[in-house]
């Protein structure tokens, strides 16, 4: 009477990515323009100087800066480039866009660096559900890497799974 319980997932030959493992080094930070632009409309250029000199730029230290408006204003390029020279050499990088863009891209150069050559062949589920919040675009670039290498991709856990790509026979 071999009763015995099998673990069909562990010999399944399935191999787990967790995303979480290659996560972008550095805090994720933004700064906000609109904090400098009077009545959150306007952009008077000695007032926004002053507080650019005398802001605590240091706050920053080694994060990834986003430097963006949330309010609907004309904003010229100098000013943009008037932040970025104060955060040059304090912040590990700064970007123009929204903290969600930032996070976009540097979660897609993560995934973009890795090596994912050893996935060759396999059966591939990429893991979902963790303790940090991973963008989607870091899913979409580990499929396009995976498409041309993998057998097959799935979304989940290796006990339940989504269906993601298989490659085609033939």
């Amino acid at each position: 009477m071999d009763d015995a319980l099998v673990n069909r997932v562990a010999n399944s030959g399935i191999k787990t990515i967790n995303l979480e493992k290659i996560i972008p080094e550095g805090e994720m930070m933004s700064w906000d323009i609109k904090q400098a632009l009077f009545m959150e409309m306007v952009l008077k250029e000695k007032d926004f100087r002053a507080l650019v000199k005398d802001f605590n730029w240091q706050q920053f230290q080694n994060a990834n800066v986003a430097i963006f408006s949330s309010v609907d204003a004309i904003i010229p390029t100098w000013a943009f480039m008037l932040i970025s020279s104060k955060l040059t050499g304090i912040a590990r990088s700064v970007y123009f866009g929204t903290p969600e863009a930032m996070a976009n891209e540097l979660w897609a150069r993560q995934v973009e660096k890795e090596d994912w050559k050893q996935y060759e062949g396999e059966r591939v589920v990429i893991k979902g559900c963790g303790d940090v919040h991973v963008s989607p675009s870091a899913y979409m670039k580990i499929t396009e890497k995976l498409m041309p290498i993998a057998q097959s991709i799935m979304y989940g856990e290796p006990c339940s799974t989504v269906p993601v790509y298989k490659k085609p026979k033939g």
